[in-house]
């Protein structure tokens, strides 16, 4: 395992980076609705500005392999899983109970192909978690994940499966600490849910606070149990621009970054934090914005660059598209090419916009206030946690056909998180069960019992990916759980009769 902290092979912040970008022609069809804010087809303009200025050939670009059921279920409940793969807009008025039950259907409405999409930018988000554990890549990066209010049993804020806690545990295989940090306008409220009682993921949130969705990430939010002072809230009001939001954020995550000595790095990138958004109230420019993605990867510690929020579709693909450029060490010009979308960036055809002249409410004095403590709450940390285990779970293998497809002799329960390997190594663990248990009753008969002496294997290590879960990250793994084998291993005994061996 990584001991974390670890700094890439690219070297110092000026030398480029080398950079895995997941992107799936279809995410720009998805279509929430009429008048709803959130747009996947932003995510395609992104991809245009990407490809019109040369970036795409300075990356490698992956299809995201859609994320499987039991993909999903590493974090969410399985019935709700289940409903998002049944649920359609045809039978939403047969399941009026389970909409309710799930919170689907105003904010986060039925369309066509919802699983689909979910899968595909669940898919990107995982596949770049694997793409840095292999070690194939210094920056992974998915402009359709991000979407950090989804709760383990329910839909929240346009998000239905949370890519980033499914992504962070990904990371974990290989990391002992991993580190999420969200400049969504919005608190990442279903990110630091999932991991609030655990010293292993930090969570820090810088977000409008205050009668605002979805209403938590107080400062005095800070963590339970083991997790005390591993999730930092960065509360700010209406108006902040550049200044003041990097008088905050470069000092904490600079101490963060000292204090908590990550292996890995998730940065969501929500663009509703953006000057002009029209659901957001910030004042930050673009540059301001990519500056957190430039600071976070000056440290040289494998990132994952993700989206989010982002209302004002065309500032969001101007956004996303700089961004790209930071994580590549290219510097992009203002003036923008031609390409199919280029209307939407009328009248000035630019890139960058100029921040407005609105009121910012931050006061010098309450960000001093802000900094003081969340520094004062770092201070209680004295060192980075360590975690001691014997073995981690399977790393995930880069994607390929299902082997259940592939084998129907190699079957077994979809909701097992065993890989094929293990799964032959149980069986013939449990057959060798079966031999040592005649050889036990034959050695019984004559008399020869009292040298034979075994050990259970019940800590087995075909089982450890399930216990993973839940001694480590706290998380109901239902549908995971599988019953333990009461495996018996008998001693190899050189006494025993010629035949019995």
């Amino acid at each position: 395992m990584d001991t974390g902290g670890n700094s890439l092979a690219s070297g110092p912040d000026g030398v480029k980076r080398k950079v895995c970008y997941f992107y799936d022609p279809e995410v720009g069809n998805y279509y929430y609705g009429q008048g709803h804010p959130m747009k996947p087809h932003r995510i395609r303009m992104t991809h245009a500005l990407l490809a019109h200025y040369g970036l795409l050939q300075n990356m490698q670009v992956h299809k995201p392999y859609p994320a499987r059921d039991r993909d999903l279920c590493r974090f969410h409940a399985d019935d709700y899983v289940h409903f998002l793969r049944n649920i359609t807009p045809e039978t939403q008025q047969d399941q009026l109970r389970q909409l309710k039950r799930f919170n689907v259907g105003e904010d986060c409405p039925v369309f066509d192909g919802l699983y689909s999409f979910c899968q595909t930018y669940a898919g990107g988000s995982v596949g770049g978690a694997v793409k840095l554990n292999h070690g194939l890549c210094d920056i992974a990066i998915n402009w359709a994940g991000g979407l950090h209010h989804a709760k383990k049993c329910e839909a929240s804020g346009f998000c239905y499966v949370n890519d980033i806690v499914l992504a962070i545990l990904e990371l974990l295989k290989q990391h002992e600490r991993v580190l999420y940090v969200d400049i969504d306008i919005h608190h990442g409220d279903g990110v630091e849910e999932a991991f609030y009682t655990t010293d292993r993921v930090m969570t820090v949130s810088f977000h409008k606070f205050g009668d605002y969705f979805p209403g938590t990430g107080d400062i005095d939010d800070i963590g339970y149990a083991k997790g005390k002072y591993y999730s930092l809230n960065v509360p700010l009001d209406d108006g902040i621009d550049d200044e003041s939001y990097h008088f905050l954020f470069k000092p904490i995550m600079g101490k963060v970054m000292e204090v908590f000595k990550p292996g890995a790095v998730v940065l969501q990138c929500g663009a509703d934090s953006l000057s002009g958004d029209r659901l957001g109230c910030f004042n930050l420019s673009i540059k301001g914005h990519a500056e957190c993605v430039k600071y976070m990867r000056s440290f040289n510690v494998p990132l994952l660059l993700l989206g989010g929020g982002g209302y004002t579709i065309r500032n969001v693909a101007r956004c996303w598209c700089y961004e790209t450029g930071v994580a590549l060490g290219v510097e992009v010009e203002d003036k923008m090419p031609q390409h199919e979308y280029y209307e939407y960036f009328g009248p000035d055809y630019t890139l960058h916009v100029a921040p407005s002249n609105m009121e910012n409410k931050n006061s010098r004095q309450s960000l001093d206030e802000i900094r003081a403590k969340l520094l004062d709450y770092l201070s209680k940390l004295q060192h980075a946690p360590s975690v001691q285990f014997h073995d981690k779970p399977p790393d995930t293998e880069l994607p390929e056909a299902d082997e259940d497809q592939d084998d129907p002799d190699e079957r077994w329960d979809d909701d097992s998180d065993m890989d094929i390997d293990d799964r032959k190594l149980l069986r013939c663990r449990v057959k060798r069960e079966v031999d040592n248990n005649e050889l036990k009753e034959q050695e019984n008969q004559k008399g020869n019992a009292e040298n034979t002496k075994g050990y259970d294997t019940a800590e087995d290590d075909t089982t450890f990916p399930v216990k993973l879960f839940i001694q480590l990250y706290g998380l109901d793994v239902g549908s995971l759980a599988i019953n333990e084998p009461s495996v018996k291993v008998e001693q190899e005994n050189t006494n025993k009769p010629a035949d019995q061996l």
